[in-house]
């Protein structure tokens, strides 16, 4: 069997009646070098039977044991296993579509500066409609397809799905990989090798089916709560645009900006002021801290602002007032909710 180009880290817990065909989807495509790692977390179905049964069917399928440890734990595992250049990502539900492993390794071999590739997605689910927000979701995600354009938007949301993703190994290793806490691991790896001097992006070709359901782990683990997110970016806005002591004003006091407020100080950053369209807000302080209007916010050039206006219209907006003001986003100005 030829040595493989990519392993593909795949841990399932109690998927026996959707495995197989993620696993199916992934040898079926047109990347035929891989190895599939798949780790039977702690199974009490008939997933590791299935399992089992791929891996007699298919030598580049093999099974780990990964005890009921957790996704992380199962990721790492599997990860210290892996010799390939490239290792993709899959969940035991979702499908891989024939080409996918293929285009991405051909783009992260065309570009050095990329650490890792996710694809386009096309969300499905079988018992009711996609919800209207994850459709917006997926279609923000699906537009970040440079990397200028995923690094500006890295603190609005999770800019990769984590499922489709295909990484240099090397990249991975050398940052240390997925960390296991009280944060969502995907977007903590996304902005730690971006924070390393990574690139990221997106393909526009939709190369992933993947699932929504009731039971996903971003519905049901306190670890994908918003606040979580909130935190993991606050984290890594200290450590980086608002490293040193730069001087932070926040756009919007109402629930995202006094979020991101409290988590940057717990991060030891200070807001200096608030910028406000609210007339009853503005000349007030809330939280000891000014609040002035959008006139009073003045040029360029004094510190960061954080844009922090969920309303994605309301958001738009701002950044293209903003950028017909001279203000450069990623440089005066970053969108962080």
């Amino acid at each position: 069997m030829p040595a493989p180009v990519v392993t593909v880290l795949l841990p399932a817990r109690n998927a026996e009646s959707t495995v197989g065909q993620a696993v199916d989807s992934l040898l079926g495509g047109t990347l035929r070098e891989l190895r599939v790692l798949v780790v039977d977390d702690g199974s009490t179905d008939g997933t590791r039977r299935v399992l089992q049964e791929l891996a007699a069917r298919d030598p580049r399928v093999e099974v780990l044991d990964g005890q009921g440890s957790g996704l992380v734990a199962a990721l790492q595992l599997a990860l210290s296993q892996a010799t390939s250049p490239y290792v993709a990502r899959m969940d035991a539900d979702d499908e891989s579509l024939p080409r996918r492993l293929e285009a991405s390794v051909v783009a992260l071999e065309a570009d050095s500066h990329l650490a890792g590739i996710g694809t386009s997605v096309e969300l499905f689910r079988e018992d009711q409609p996609v919800s209207p927000s994850l459709q917006a979701y997926a279609a923000w995600l699906n537009s970040l397809t440079t990397a200028e354009e995923l690094f500006r938007a890295r603190f609005i949301e999770s800019p990769l799905c984590h499922p489709s993703v295909c990484l240099r190994r090397e990249a991975l290793v050398a940052t240390g990989g997925w960390e296991d806490g009280d944060f969502p691991e995907d977007y903590a790896l996304w902005l730690k090798l971006l924070h390393a001097g990574y690139g990221l992006r997106n393909l526009p070709e939709v190369l992933l089916r993947w699932r929504d359901s009731a039971g996903r782990l971003t519905r049901t683990d306190p670890r994908y709560a918003v606040r979580r997110f909130s935190w993991v970016k606050a984290r890594f806005l200290a450590l980086g645009p608002l490293a040193g002591e730069r001087p932070c004003t926040i756009w919007g006091a109402g629930r995202s900006g006094l979020m991101m407020t409290k988590l940057l100080r717990e991060h030891g950053i200070s807001v200096e002021r608030f910028v406000e369209v609210h007339p009853r807000k503005v000349g007030t302080r809330i939280q000891g801290i000014p609040v002035v209007s959008g006139e009073e916010l003045g040029p360029p050039g004094h510190g960061l602002l954080l844009v922090c206006v969920g309303v994605r219209w309301a958001r738009e907006a701002l950044r293209a007032d903003l950028a017909a003001r001279g203000w450069v986003e990623g440089v005066d100005f970053l969108c962080a909710a």
